[in-house]
């Protein structure tokens, strides 16, 4: 009998090199879906997988992200509020769909201009025209789908009618590498749907196994298609928790998160790779959405904490404490000058960037964050601000739907004594003197928007 030694392949050596970034973005994902942040078993389905994160790193209980989808990943690629990107040189700003334009420096290509091999799998949502692809705008390679999974649903639909309008066409799976036409693959269906994930993410650990030998840094950006609508889990994962779609999407997701942990591990680069798991915003905005945004109020399209505060759990062993859980204020346009500061390089100077860098204070090295303020935008209606706990509303939501309150005079919420946003006066009387510092937060952005020359087109 001959017995084979097998031996896995590890990275080389990668002590010196910059460190490698595996970046998973939910879609619609509520702040309260995960065991660490009050869900988990509470929601059908625990998540040891992603609550391993917060054990092995730091998770932060006062992350935020802008209100919708795309001004959230505009936001998080760029560094830049999502209504900065969106203002033209001359005349009205984009609209809220439009994405990103591409003048813009993306994430990705900062940190390929610095060595890094990038590869997306998911959801784009950032420009769907010519030259605005992933890999126009600093991917090396991506496979996903270029819009919205609400698509999904018109292939099945009986009512569908095509030649309606030009853009009223199915979404196609794309494929593309940076320097070629992307192209289309199968459309996305509800069948399709279901599987998505799991095809992203084989692709995505594929793709850190390719480059795990290598001397080059790797980029991998996994931004999930769940749990937007429709919520409909893998057939290996419907009904394997006997608690509905919603819970067999959620243990999907938790042992899709585990096999990127186990392949980063297996491949010897823990160490050297930072791992971080967040959503754009919070759960979907109809009333028939079973998502879940823990102890806040409302969700998506809407200016309350369900709406902009989501899970962040990162993970750098070595770098970033274990076990460190805060509640300062970051923002997700933060992760952007993070980054660069964690791998040693400068951010653009010829354009405004509205996030700060926060690698001190998810290295342990100081216990505030970098920022204590923040802008609040509904598409691209100014709607508030938030100063530590506190938060000014000179817009609200129609609770019954989307229409817009302009309150005569603003509201005022303390968000530790009233974290669901429901008595703008309480404890307000006391400490009428937050209106100065809420206030100059609001000038001031509104001042730099005023002065901002615009994102050229296309």
């Amino acid at each position: 009998m001959i017995f084979l030694l097998i031996t896995p392949i590890h990275a080389a050596d990668q002590s010196d090199q910059k460190p490698n970034i595996v970046l998973v973005l939910m879609d619609n994902f509520g702040y309260g879906e995960i065991g660490v942040y009050g869900g988990g078993v509470l929601r059908g389905a625990p998540t040891p997988n992603i609550d391993s994160i917060a054990a092995e790193g730091f998770q932060l209980t006062n992350y935020n992200v802008e209100a919708e989808c795309t001004p959230s990943r505009s936001a998080l690629m760029t560094g830049r509020y999502g209504i900065r990107t969106r203002q033209k040189p001359e005349g009205p700003p984009r609209g809220v769909w439009y994405g990103i334009t591409k003048w813009e420096i993306t994430l990705a290509e900062m940190l390929s201009d610095n060595g890094y091999t990038t590869g997306i799998f998911g959801k784009w949502h950032l420009g769907d025209t010519k030259g605005r692809y992933p890999t126009d705008q600093g991917f090396d390679e991506w496979n996903g789908i270029p819009r919205s999974s609400d698509r999904a649903f018109w292939p099945d639909s009986n009512s569908f009618t095509p030649g309606s309008h030009p853009e009223a066409v199915f979404t196609h799976v794309m494929s593309s590498f940076k320097g070629q036409e992307p192209i289309e693959l199968e459309v996305y269906d509800r069948a399709k749907r279901a599987t998505i994930d799991r095809e992203i993410t084989d692709q995505a650990i594929d793709f850190i196994k390719r480059k795990a030998s290598l001397e080059q840094p790797f980029f991998a950006y996994l931004p999930y298609t769940q749990t937007h609508e429709p919520v409909d889990p893998h057939p290996d994962f419907n009904g394997s928790t006997g608690n509905g779609s919603f819970a067999d999407v959620l243990a999907q997701t938790d042992a899709y998160v585990g096999e990127l942990l186990d392949t980063i591990d297996e491949l010897g680069l823990k160490d050297n790779t930072i791992f971080i798991f967040t959503s754009d915003n919070g759960r979907e905005g109809v009333p028939r959405s079973f998502g879940f945004t823990g102890p806040w109020r409302s969700g998506m399209f809407s200016p309350y904490e369900g709406s902009l505060r989501v899970p962040f759990l990162i993970r750098w062993p070595g770098k970033i404490p274990t076990k460190h859980v805060s509640n300062e204020i970051v923002h997700q346009i933060d992760i952007f000058p993070t980054l660069a500061n964690f791998i040693g390089v400068d951010i653009p100077t010829d354009r405004i960037i509205d996030g700060v860098d926060q690698s001190q204070f998810l290295m342990g090295k100081t216990k505030k964050s970098a920022r204590d303020s923040l802008v609040i935008y509904i598409g691209n209606e100014l709607f508030g601000v938030k100063w530590q706990n506190w938060k000014l509303l000179i817009k609200e939501m129609d609770e019954d739907g989307y229409g817009i309150k302009n309150m005569a005079y603003p509201s005022v919420y303390n968000l530790l004594v009233d974290p669901k946003e429901e008595v703008p006066e309480l404890n307000y009387l006391n400490d009428t003197w937050v209106d100065f510092p809420l206030y100059q937060v609001l000038e001031d952005h509104e001042e730099s928007i005023e002065n901002d020359p615009g994102s050229p087109g296309p």
